[in-house]
């Protein structure tokens, strides 16, 4: 909900989930007061952990890297949802404009059974690098790099491609899935090489590695309930679902 205040400055109560270990875990409050609504939500994490390192208390861990919405590094619940309230948009893009004075925000950790929590909002991610190994490449032949007009490509598929490039990797398609599946993650990385002609080769050999590293990771089934794509910061769309069954189907056909 974005804020209706005029207030530069508001008050907010922090419900933080702590893990330092398997049995010592739980929200933890917190109250972020005098909070600049110029802030980005990474910011005001990092005004609270101030806080609490001068306090001499343990600081609340997080991922993040650039800051600026391209690495995928940064990513938790707030209130239930994925990266927040707003649209297409990455935590650390987050500011906190879009909140009013005296919100309760529940702060939680990405939930799937692929994704080990380390501590805190911190989560091992390394299973979505794991079916980029898999398959998420295409093998080409050493020398110079060869002219970017020398395969032409229709303009449409050249930028069905690059909208299904665009995934950073955070993994917010998984925690916002009820059954914490990554096909829009692997649809995404499908879509963005089976579209484009040096990614043909190896098309069929290169969906089934994916899948079954992705099954083997325990990540879930895909039930259409399109989460996935609502949560999306990149707004991916699950078009790029379907195109991982088909490439999938054929794989097994032929």
């Amino acid at each position: 909900m974005t804020s209706t205040t005029d207030k530069k400055n508001i008050n907010l109560t922090l419900k933080i989930w702590r893990q330092k270990g398997p049995d010592n875990n739980g929200l933890e409050t917190y109250y972020a007061d005098d909070i600049s609504t110029d802030m980005s939500f990474l910011e005001m994490i990092d005004v609270i952990n101030e806080r609490l390192t001068l306090e001499g208390k343990d600081p609340v861990a997080f991922d993040h890297d650039c800051r600026e919405g391209i690495c995928g590094m940064c990513g938790a619940m707030i209130n239930g949802r994925a990266h927040g309230p707003e649209k297409g948009t990455t935590l650390c893009q987050l500011h906190m404009r879009h909140f009013a004075d005296g919100d309760t925000l529940v702060i939680e950790p990405w939930r799937s059974r692929a994704f080990k929590i380390i501590k805190d909002l911190v989560v091992d991610r390394s299973p979505l690098d794991k079916i980029i190994q898999a398959g998420g490449y295409i093998s080409v032949n050493a020398g110079g790099a060869p002219d970017a007009n020398a395969i032409p490509i229709p303009q449409e598929t050249a930028e069905t491609a690059m909208d299904a490039a665009t995934c950073i990797g955070c993994g917010a398609c998984v925690a916002s899935c009820p059954n914490a599946s990554a096909m829009l993650f692997v649809g995404a990385k499908i879509s963005h090489l089976a579209l484009l002609p040096q990614g043909k080769p190896e098309a069929m050999l290169r969906v089934m590695d994916m899948v079954n590293e992705m099954d083997r990771l325990c990540f879930g089934n895909c039930a259409n309930h399109r989460e996935c794509e609502a949560e999306c910061p990149k707004e991916i769309s699950i078009t790029n679902i379907a195109r991982l069954n088909r490439e999938f189907i054929k794989s097994r056909l032929f």
